[in-house]
């Protein structure tokens, strides 16, 4: 018998299996510095404890997608470890703040599956939730990846595809910011004077700026959150797949696109709701990543004066600036060059 895992096929989940994820990760000092050194984030909150402890926390928190990432790299060996791509996200809620010395673990449950048309692969829905040591909740959100089959002949079992929010009530947002004040943010410092009554639904706004993608930065990214899916890394198997060579993380991509969007929306310093996401197109080593967000609807938080929340559209692109703001098509289809749509809550100071 086998002692190495191979990772679950798309016959191996069933509804309301729940799997508790080996290897829980201690968040250091030093991967909040490699998370700054691959995508040059430069929000103030997390970049500076004593920005951080002049508004109430008691130092500064790792960034949000960190956390989010280090979470989502633990599921990766039973879930996607067979995976053909990762579809989407839904409902996720940060929960509380991760800071330096927190150990992080994740459990998972199935909560939908679906054989695809072609009878090779399966979409499998989970809802996963990290944990610090203490067993405080920090993050849970549904993600569906598509799997490859072990066996075209299995049987497929009943599809079952859960109901999921459009968006989060913004109500629900805001636990992982303590209660803050205001008065000593610093604009300066911050890097912006536009706060949260100073942006509209419906405003468009181009980043202007552009990242390149290095092999060895993509794969030294994935690594870091402990993702072992070998299309990240295995070019010996890769440079056989469709794309002919492997693929960046498409959490690297996001992590890209919301570093850029620090020129324009430098005062969102918390993503505390992930409404949707879709990562439409592959990214490879030696693209450029631009983005371009825009304002879909602003909301106040019953009981906080200090932070609204801003839903905000983050579309990212390959090689192709955003100045004139591209997504869909006049037949509504994705342009060649979209790599992400992501639709998140992000908290801002009044």
């Amino acid at each position: 018998m086998s002692k190495t895992n191979r990772g679950n096929y798309f016959e191996d989940f069933k509804v309301g299996q729940v799997i508790r994820h080996a290897t829980p990760r201690t968040v250091t000092s030093g991967d909040q510095a490699l998370y700054t050194a691959l995508y040059g984030s430069r929000f103030a909150v997390q970049s500076s404890d004593a920005f951080a402890r002049a508004l109430g926390y008691s130092h500064a928190p790792v960034d949000d997608l960190l956390t989010f990432h280090i979470v989502f790299g633990k599921t990766v060996p039973d879930i996607s470890l067979n995976a053909v791509a990762n579809l989407g996200y839904a409902g996720g809620r940060f929960l509380a703040p991760v800071f330096p010395g927190d150990t992080i673990s994740t459990v998972s449950e199935v909560i939908g599956l679906k054989e695809n048309s072609n009878g090779r692969t399966g979409v499998v829905y989970v809802r996963s939730t990290g944990y610090t040591q203490n067993g405080t909740e920090v993050l849970d959100y549904v993600r569906w990846v598509m799997v490859n089959k072990r066996i075209v002949a299995n049987a497929a079992p009943e599809p079952v595809i859960p109901e999921l929010p459009a968006a989060l009530d913004p109500q629900s947002l805001g636990m992982a910011v303590p209660l803050l004040d205001t008065a000593n943010w610093d604009n300066d410092l911050a890097g912006s004077e536009y706060r949260f009554a100073d942006y509209e639904i419906g405003e468009k706004i181009d980043h202007v700026d552009g990242m390149t993608v290095e092999e060895a930065e993509h794969q030294l990214a994935t690594r870091l959150y402990q993702n072992t899916a070998k299309v990240h890394f295995n070019h010996h198997t890769e440079a056989h797949n469709r794309f002919g060579h492997r693929l960046v993380y498409g959490g690297h991509v996001i992590s890209i696109a919301r570093a850029l969007s620090f020129n324009g929306l430098a005062n969102a310093f918390h993503i505390a709701g992930i409404n949707a996401g879709r990562h439409v197109a592959p990214l490879a080593a030696g693209n450029t990543v631009y983005a371009w967000s825009e304002v879909l609807d602003k909301a106040d938080i019953d009981g906080r004066s200090d932070v609204g929340a801003l839903r905000l559209r983050l579309v990212a692109t390959k090689d192709r600036p955003c100045h004139d703001f591209p997504g869909l098509d006049h037949e509504h289809n994705y342009l060649p060059e979209v790599l992400l749509d992501f639709d998140y809550w992000a908290l801002m100071p009044k």
